[in-house]
């Protein structure tokens, strides 16, 4: 009860923090959101006009003053309201959401069914051909850029075969090409951790406690040598949940997909600070929250972990 009432301390406590440096940053930062606001809107604006729409924005007020009134708002989940498209931003990035999610989820499935049986296979035969294979797999899986292999895919697939499509949405096939882009690179590292971590645990005592008393070769794997080998794997995966909801910018913008990454990109472009913001916190919630699912996770895989955090 005692770790869990940390967690939570240091789960709003992180918020806070982010929170607050993600607003005084917006306001550090060049240009002016009033001037690309009114801009959009194709009209000649003056110096009163613009005055006049930064008082009704609030954006005179000291900033201490305007972070306060955005934290109050932001206490009760209102982002506040997306200065290019006078929407709630809540409303705008829970729109966009599912279409990062799918991607995520399509990245993460490229992933375990290359990275789980290549890292299991040069772990049982180390040294043997397939183990030499899929290190070489790996070297040049993290050695090559998510976005020089994603242009390499669309080269291949998308303007020479016209297999899958290379931009938008609409269909599983436009998940293909960015699914493979995000899921390889991605694969490389986790070859390499599964193949150490499942070595490291065929090696220990109580894999061959189990073997002498007779235990198959598969339920000591199953059973004993992978529940071992999964935690480092397991704390790595929630990462590459959090960078995959948070950081497929490049991937989304080189194939045009209507996700967050996108979204906040054109944000970006269009100083639309209340998006920005609202964007940082609710990444900054998912990924805390996937990082605390992930330590309970671990716990249950190995109460070793649990007993050292509980002295």
């Amino acid at each position: 009860m005692g770790r869990l009432l940390k967690r939570s301390i240091e789960f709003f406590l992180f918020i806070l923090l982010l929170s607050f440096i993600s607003f005084v940053f917006m306001k550090l930062a060049p240009g002016d959101a009033v001037r690309e606001m009114l801009r959009a809107e194709d009209v000649a604006v003056t110096s009163s006009q613009i005055e006049e729409q930064r008082e009704a924005l609030g954006l005179n007020d000291p900033v201490l003053v305007q972070y306060g009134q955005w934290l109050g708002r932001l206490v009760h989940f209102d982002f506040g309201t997306s200065y290019m498209t006078n929407r709630p931003v809540m409303e705008e990035l829970l729109g966009k959401l599912p279409a990062t999610l799918l991607l995520t989820c399509s990245s993460l499935l490229v992933l375990i069914v290359i990275a789980i049986p290549l890292g299991t296979l040069s772990a049982l035969y180390p040294n043997r051909v397939i183990d030499r294979c899929s290190r070489l797999l790996a070297v040049l899986g993290t050695s090559v850029p998510s976005f020089w292999l994603g242009l390499l895919l669309i080269e291949g697939f998308s303007v020479r075969t016209h297999v899958f499509p290379s931009m938008g949405t609409g269909s599983m096939a436009h998940l293909v090409l960015p699914s493979l882009t995000l899921g390889l690179t991605m694969a490389a590292v986790y070859v390499r951790l599964i193949r150490s971590s499942l070595l490291e645990s065929l090696g220990q005592d109580f894999i061959k406690g189990a073997r002498s008393r007779g235990l198959g070769g598969a339920s000591v794997l199953v059973r004993h040598a992978f529940r071992h080998a999964l935690t480092p794997v397991v704390t790595m995966f929630g990462v590459s949940i959090g960078s995959l909801l948070g950081g497929t910018v490049v991937i989304e913008v080189l194939f045009a997909y209507p996700g967050m990454g996108k979204f906040i990109i054109d944000a970006i472009q269009s100083r639309d600070y209340p998006v920005i913001q609202g964007y940082m916190v609710l990444m900054g919630l998912i990924v805390t929250i996937i990082h605390i699912l992930v330590d309970l996770l671990n716990d249950v895989l190995n109460p070793e972990i649990r007993l050292k955090g509980e002295q």
